[in-house]
């Protein structure tokens, strides 16, 4: 079985939450990227993570800290390039820092699909809405992804057309992929304890 990089996305601005780094925003007296840590790591064989701030505070949790190869905070499209040429593993499956809940076993049921179809990508989706940011990609992609971003693409969408992508559905786990974007979200989680 192809061994797996886990990387954790922690490299946006958090706008949304007034500008703040939200991966190291507590939750139940924890940060973000703990929670993250704590489920993903048990799936893959390592763990890097995407920061473009605050890289010493993210390096103290212990995974390799990378930052995005295009200024500008250019999104999730630049972290995935930044974890790709950080990979030591064949796979490399992304998930954002601000989602502490998600699935036990989303490596799992992301490679399943992502050999039955023979893809390139495979990511999960609720409903009919698929989530760009919890996916598991070949790093072979990478030159495909370089070549996406140096044209000046950044939407996750506009770049999938090129690859083989097979849509894996969580419905039985919906609330895992929750992701906390605002103060008052986080207040929320942190109350419902």
């Amino acid at each position: 079985m192809q061994r797996v990089t886990g990387l954790i996305l922690a490299g946006g601005q958090g706008r949304r939450m007034g500008g703040v780094d939200k991966g190291l925003q507590p939750l139940r007296g924890r940060p973000l990227v703990a929670w993250v840590l704590e489920r993903l790591a048990p799936q893959v064989d390592e763990v890097v993570i995407n920061a473009n701030q605050n890289q010493d505070a993210y390096a103290r949790f212990g995974p390799r800290v990378v930052g995005d190869r295009i200024g500008g905070f250019a999104g999730p499209l630049a972290g995935l390039q930044a974890g790709l040429a950080a990979a030591t593993h064949p796979l490399l499956v992304t998930v954002p820092c601000d989602s502490p809940f998600l699935p036990g076993d989303l490596v799992a049921r992301l490679r399943d699909a992502l050999e039955r179809a023979a893809a390139d990508l495979a990511v999960a989706r609720t409903g009919d809405q698929p989530h760009p940011v919890f996916c598991l990609v070949r790093t072979r992609v990478a030159p495909s992804l370089n070549a996406f971003l140096e044209g000046g693409g950044r939407k996750i969408d506009a770049w999938y057309p090129a690859l083989a992508v097979v849509e894996v559905p969580f419905d039985d786990e919906a609330e895992a992929f929750s992701n906390i974007n605002t103060r008052a979200e986080l207040a929320g989680y942190d109350a419902a304890r």
